[in-house]
This record gives C-alpha cells, sequence and structure tokens, in this order.
C-alpha cells in the first residue's frame, strides 16, 4: 500500500512538474532586436515639443531603422527627432499670442500671409513633416487599391505613369523642396513639387489642393545613406510607401469636396 501511494506521489509530481515547464514554454519573450533598436537609436515617442502649444509630435507608427535598408535608421532618428521637432518648436513659439494660436496647421496654411516667413517656413515644415512621416511603413510598397487605384487609372493612365511623374518632379525640384500627389480642388489628381517647405494648401502654390501623399527631397531627408544620389532615393521611397493611407486620405479629400 505504502508502495503504491509512493508511485502515485512520484507520478503526481512528475505531471506537476512537466505541467509548470509546459506553461514557462508558453510565456512569450520579448523581442530583443526591438529593445536594441530602441536602446540605439532611441524612441520616437520619447521626442516632446520643448516650447508647449497646440502643435505636439505625433509619433511614428515604427522604429527609427525599421524602414531599413531604403531609409536607414540613423537618418529617420535625425530626420524625426532634430528637424521636425525644430519646425514644431519654432511654430509653437510663433503663434504665442496670436490669432493663430488657435487654429489648425491647415487652416494656417490656406490662409497664409506668405510674406510672413516665419510662419510660412516652420507651418509648412511642420505639416509637410507630419504626412511624410505618417504616409510611411516598413510593410508598404506594392500597388495602390480601391478608389485611390481606380482614380489613378482613370486620370494618370497607369500607376506607373504615376511613379514616373512623381519621380520627375522629386528629381526635378531645384534644391530642397517636396513632389506632392494632390487631391486639387475640382476632385482630381495632380502630381506637382515645391521648394523648401511650401505646400499645396498655400495660397501662391503652382497646384492648388489637398495633398495625399509628400516625397521629401531635402538633402536630409537621404543624404547619409545616398549622399549626392537623390534618384537612388527616390526609387527606394516607393517600397516604403503605405498606400492604403494615401487611399484612406484620397477618399477623405473627394468627401469634401
Amino acid at each position: 500500500m505504502k508502495k503504491s501511494l509512493l508511485i502515485l506521489a512520484c507520478i503526481s509530481f512528475m505531471m506537476t512538474s512537466c505541467k509548470k515547464e509546459n506553461e514557462l514554454e508558453e510565456v512569450k519573450i520579448p523581442d530583443p532586436e526591438v529593445e536594441t533598436k530602441i536602446s540605439a537609436l532611441g524612441n520616437p515617442a520619447d521626442v516632446k515639443v520643448t516650447e508647449g502649444g497646440i502643435f505636439q509630435m505625433r509619433g511614428l507608427k515604427y522604429a527609427y531603422d525599421d524602414l531599413q535598408p531604403h531609409i536607414d535608421g540613423r537618418t529617420m532618428e535625425i530626420h524625426y527627432s532634430k528637424h521636425h521637432l525644430g519646425y514644431a518648436n519654432k511654430l509653437n513659439k510663433a503663434v504665442i499670442g496670436t490669432d493663430l494660436e488657435l487654429k489648425t496647421v491647415e487652416d494656417i496654411l490656406k490662409n497664409l500671409d506668405v510674406n510672413n516667413k516665419e510662419i510660412r517656413n516652420n507651418a509648412g515644415g511642420y505639416y509637410n513633416h507630419n504626412l511624410f512621416f505618417e504616409i510611411l511603413n516598413p510593410k508598404g510598397g506594392g500597388t495602390p487599391t480601391g478608389a485611390l487605384a481606380e482614380a489613378i487609372t482613370a486620370e494618370l493612365g497607369s500607376f506607373d505613369n504615376l511613379q514616373k511623374q512623381l519621380t520627375e518632379a522629386a528629381a526635378g525640384q531645384f534644391g530642397s523642396g517636396w513632389a506632392w500627389l494632390v487631391v486639387t480642388r475640382d476632385g482630381k489628381l495632380a502630381v506637382t513639387s515645391t521648394a523648401n517647405q511650401d505646400n499645396p494648401l498655400m495660397p501662391n502654390a503652382e497646384v492648388r489642393g489637398t495633398p495625399i501623399l509628400a516625397i521629401d527631397v531635402w538633402e536630409h531627408a537621404y543624404y547619409l545613406n545616398y549622399q549626392n544620389k537623390r534618384n537612388e532615393y527616390l526609387t527606394a521611397i516607393f517600397n516604403v510607401i503605405d498606400w492604403n493611407v494615401v487611399n484612406i486620405k484620397y477618399e477623405t479629400a473627394i468627401s469634401k469636396i
């Protein structure tokens, strides 16, 4: 009897031990690569404006080096935490105590006094970078779908033609600036470019409308990896464009016309 109880106790102990071992095996260990990325280049969520105000840093949906090899992590870290932060801080400082303090950045740009360079440069820089960072995604690339894809085919001929037009607009922009895909005020798609931190919302824009895609061609957007080879950067950028986000922006812009 005692021998039987001893055997049962051993079996029970072994089953309990196995259960505990199985439970330990099911625990998900955090990916050490993610932790390494954050410690090496910092966390975008930690970047905050220093001047207060309503124009805050919106964060990124990805780590700085998640867009590699198309955009290197160090470039993204400098771009977001230095250049973009600078525009946000200067914009907040510029609107304090003015009637612009309670307006959205879109309203500021649409009704801009183009001779006010402080607001023009910093509101433009803040808006432009927000859009640029938003339409990037490590799992991007491919081709558009939905209503945007239909509009591209109907109005621009094909997606290949859209890529060609965007690349030419970006490559042909002398010096610093941007290339854009815009929904014009009559609901049509258009490709255009602007210098410096100007954009199609501004009254002085050659093509006015709602931007749904922005490609940054300031050198700080690509220089660490591509140096003077802007065309290589422009080829690579299409691998990380999130066409789902661009499609949503297209549908939203069309719904407001």
